[in-house]
């Protein structure tokens, strides 16, 4: 996210909200990896 931010300008927040947004789908496709827990452990009581 830094790297979307910095040494930007944005002429709205809508501009802003719109290159984060791309800037998701884009990290999300590309870069993204599932997460796998490694730790098991006793079972949560409600």
């Amino acid at each position: 996210m830094r790297k979307l931010l910095r040494r930007a300008s944005f002429i709205s927040k809508q501009n802003l909200k719109q290159r984060i947004e791309v800037f998701i789908a884009y990290f999300n496709q590309t870069l993204a990896k599932p997460f796998k827990w490694t730790k098991t452990g006793k079972p949560l009581a409600a």
